[in-house]
C-alpha cells in the first residue's frame, strides 16, 4: 500500500464506532498534502470516488476509516470549517436493532446534520447540470480581473473542468460533470440541511410497498379487462413515483422504486401473456365450437363468462324456430345446381344474421331449412321474445329476397315459420364421431310441427300459446287448437299480427273468439254466419278452413266426446 504525505487529525477515533455494525469505507494506504502544506491548513479531507455499480456517482463517503481513525470527505471537512470547525457527531438509532443492522443513521455538525447509508456515505443532492454553482475562470483571479468583493464570505472551491483533465464524473444529471462541482452540491445540501436520506429501515419500507402493490395489482389485473387493466397499471406505476417524489421532496427520504416498478412491469407482463396464450386460446377454443352457431359478439361475451357456459345436456326454457320454404322440391328441380347452390346462400346468408342479430343460435341447415333456438348457450331472460322478433323481422326480408329473385328469373319463395318457448334439453350431443350442440324434447318437437302448420292455416307464422304468453305486447290471431300425435294435451296456436293493430283487426278477433265458440258448440249454422262475415271483412285462409270443415262436419258429425280440438295424424 502506497503512504504518501502527511494525514490530517482524524475525524472520529476509531472506537467511536465500534460495535455498531458500521461498515465504512476501509482505505490501505493514502496519497495526502506535504508536512508543510498539511501544517499550514486550516482542514483537509478525502476526495475519493465512489461510483454505483452502473458507474454514476450519486453518493460521497462521508468517513472513511484509515488504522486507528475516520477521516471525513473534503466537502464535509469544508462544511465544518465553513460552520466554525465544528466537531462532527454521530447518530445512533434509538431502538434495538439486529445485529447486522447499522445503527448508525447521521451525523451532526452544529445543527446540520448528515444522514447517512449502511457504507455511511450521503446522497449528493444535485441540484442540476453543470453551472447550478457560479464558476470563475483562475485566469481571470490571478489577472485580477475578478473583484475580491465579489468573492468576500463564499466557499471558493479551486478544481478544473476541462475534459482533459479528467476530472469529469458521470452522475444522474449529466453524464460528464466536473468533479468539483460534486463537492459543491453535497457542501451546499449540508449547509442548507438539504441532504436526501435513505435510512436503513427504508428497505422495511420498500418491502411493504412491494407487497401491497403486488397485492393489489394481482387482485385487478384478474378482474379487468386488458384495457382497464393497462389504465390500472399505469394509475399504481404513477401513484408509486408520485409516492417517492413526495418523501423525496417533502420529506428528505429515498424510496427504492426498482423492486415496484420492476414487480408491477413483470405482473402485468405476466397477466397479458397469460391473457393472450391462455385466455385468448380459450376464446379461439370457443369460437371453434360456437362460432358456427352464434355471433361473434356472443362468444365474447361468453369468453368473459366462461363459468356460465355448460356444454354437457341440461333442461331449460328455450324457444326454438323452424323455417321451411315452401314447395322448394319443385323449385330445385326447375334450377341447376350451381344456380340452386347460389339462391341458397343469398336467402340463407341474409336470415341468419337477423338471428344472429337477435342473439339466436343456428342449430343447423336442413337443406332449404333453418333451425334456430335462444337462450343457449347464454342464457337470455328474453327468448322468447328475441326469437318473435326474429321471425318477424326473417319475414319481411323474405319478401325483399323473392324480388330479388323474380329480377334474376328465379322463381319467388315463401317461408313458414313454427315457434314455441317450453323446457328442452340442451348441450353437446352425437356420438364419438361427430358431435352437435343442440336442442332436443317434445317442445322442440312441438316447434317443428307448428312450422309444418302454416301451410294449412295459410299464415305464415305459427307460435304456440308459451311463446305467447311471454310476449304480451303482441297483438295475435288465434287459428286453433291442436293435439299432436303421441300427446293428450291439447296447444293452441296463434298467428301474430304486430305490436300496432288496427281497431279493425281488433273487432276481427272478437268476432273471430265468437265464431269459435259456436264452432266448438256445434252450432254450425251461427259459426258459418259469423265466419262468411269475417271472410268478407278481410279474406283471411284460416276462416275458409273452418268453413270447409264446418261442411265436413255436416256431413260427418263429430264424435260424442269432441272437444273442438283438431288432432294432428301426421309428425
Amino acid at each position: 500500500s502506497l503512504h504518501v504525505g502527511q494525514l490530517p487529525q482524524p475525524a472520529l477515533p476509531a472506537d467511536s464506532l465500534a460495535r455498531k455494525n458500521v461498515h465504512a469505507e476501509t482505505a490501505q494506504g493514502f496519497g495526502a498534502n506535504l508536512p508543510i502544506l498539511q501544517q499550514n491548513a486550516l482542514a483537509a479531507g478525502h476526495f475519493n470516488p465512489q461510483p454505483d455499480k452502473d458507474g454514476i456517482t450519486r453518493k460521497v463517503a462521508v468517513l472513511t476509516k484509515y488504522q486507528e481513525g475516520y477521516y471525513d470527505a473534503l466537502s464535509v471537512a469544508i462544511a465544518r470549517a465553513y460552520l466554525d470547525q465544528a466537531d462532527i457527531r454521530p447518530v445512533f438509532a434509538r431502538i434495538g436493532v439486529g445485529r447486522n443492522y447499522s445503527s448508525l443513521e447521521s451525523f451532526d455538525v452544529s445543527e446540520k446534520n448528515i444522514p447517512v447509508d449502511e457504507h455511511v456515505a450521503a446522497f449528493i443532492p444535485y441540484r442540476g447540470r453543470q453551472g447550478s454553482f457560479a464558476y470563475v475562470s483562475a485566469s481571470d483571479v490571478l489577472a485580477q480581473r475578478v473583484s475580491a468583493a465579489s468573492l468576500q464570505g463564499k466557499i471558493v472551491l479551486i478544481g478544473t473542468t476541462a475534459p482533459g483533465l479528467m476530472d469529469l464524473r458521470a452522475t444522474p444529471v449529466q453524464s460528464a460533470y466536473p468533479g468539483v462541482e460534486v463537492h459543491a452540491n453535497l457542501i451546499a445540501g449540508i449547509i442548507d440541511n438539504n441532504l436526501k436520506a435513505r435510512p436503513a429501515y427504508m428497505l422495511g419500507a420498500e418491502f411493504i410497498l412491494v407487497l401491497l402493490a403486488g397485492f393489489l395489482l394481482f387482485v385487478l389485473l384478474s378482474r379487468l379487462n386488458p384495457a382497464e387493466a393497462t389504465l390500472a397499471t399505469f394509475i399504481l406505476l404513477t401513484a408509486i413515483i408520485g409516492l417517492s417524489l413526495m418523501l423525496w421532496q417533502f420529506a428528505n427520504l429515498v424510496l427504492p422504486l426498482a423492486a415496484s416498478l420492476v414487480m408491477i412491469g413483470l405482473l402485468y407482463i405476466l397477466n397479458m401473456s397469460y391473457g393472450f396464450f391462455v385466455e385468448s386460446r380459450g376464446k379461439r377454443q370457443l369460437a371453434r365450437v360456437f362460432g358456427q352457431y352464434i355471433p361473434p359478439e356472443l362468444v365474447g361475451e361468453m369468453a368473459e363468462n366462461p363459468e356460465s357456459i355448460n356444454l354437457v345436456g341440461e333442461s331449460r326454457e328455450m324457444t326454438v324456430l323452424f323455417c321451411d320454404i315452401r314447395g322448394f322440391t319443385t323449385i330445385a328441380e326447375r334450377m341447376d345446381p350451381a344456380q340452386l347452390s347460389q339462391m341458397m346462400s343469398e336467402f340463407l346468408t341474409p336470415l341468419t344474421q337477423i338471428i344472429h342479430q337477435n342473439r339466436g343460435t343456428i342449430d343447423k341447415y336442413m337443406g332449404d331449412a333453418i333451425m334456430a333456438f335462444w337462450g343457449a348457450p347464454l342464457t337470455d331472460p328474453q327468448h322468447a321474445r328475441n326469437a318473435l322478433r326474429a321471425a318477424v323481422q326473417m319475414n319481411a326480408a323474405i319478401v325483399h329476397i323473392s324480388k330479388g329473385f323474380e329480377i334474376k328469373g328465379w322463381p319467388a319463395i315463401v317461408m313458414g315459420f313454427g315457434l314455441n318457448t317450453g323446457n328442452m334439453v340442451v348441450g353437446n350431443m352425437g356420438s364419438r364421431f361427430r358431435m352437435a350442440y343442440t336442442v332436443m324434447g317434445d317442445a322442440v318437437n312441438l316447434g317443428s310441427r307448428l312450422e309444418s302448420l302454416t301451410k294449412l292455416y295459410g299464415v305464415n307464422i305459427i307460435v304456440s300459446e308459451t311463446l305467447k304468453n311471454q310476449v304480451p305486447e303482441f297483438a295475435y290471431r288465434y287459428l286453433d287448437t291442436v293435439r299432436v300425435k303421441g300427446k293428450d294435451k291439447p296447444v293452441a296456436i296463434y298467428e301474430p299480427l304486430g305490436d300496432n293493430v288496427s281497431a279493425q283487426m281488433q273487432d276481427e278477433q272478437v268476432l273471430f273468439r265468437e265464431a269459435i265458440r259456436h264452432y266448438r258448440n256445434q252450432d254450425w249454422d251461427l259459426a258459418e254466419m259469423q265466419l262468411l262475415n269475417l271472410q268478407k271483412m278481410t279474406p283471411v285462409p284460416v276462416y275458409a278452413l273452418y268453413l270447409q270443415r264446418i261442411v265436413d262436419y255436416r256431413k260427418h258429425s263429430p264424435d260424442a266426446g269432441w272437444d273442438g280440438v283438431f288432432n294432428l295424424d301426421s309428425k
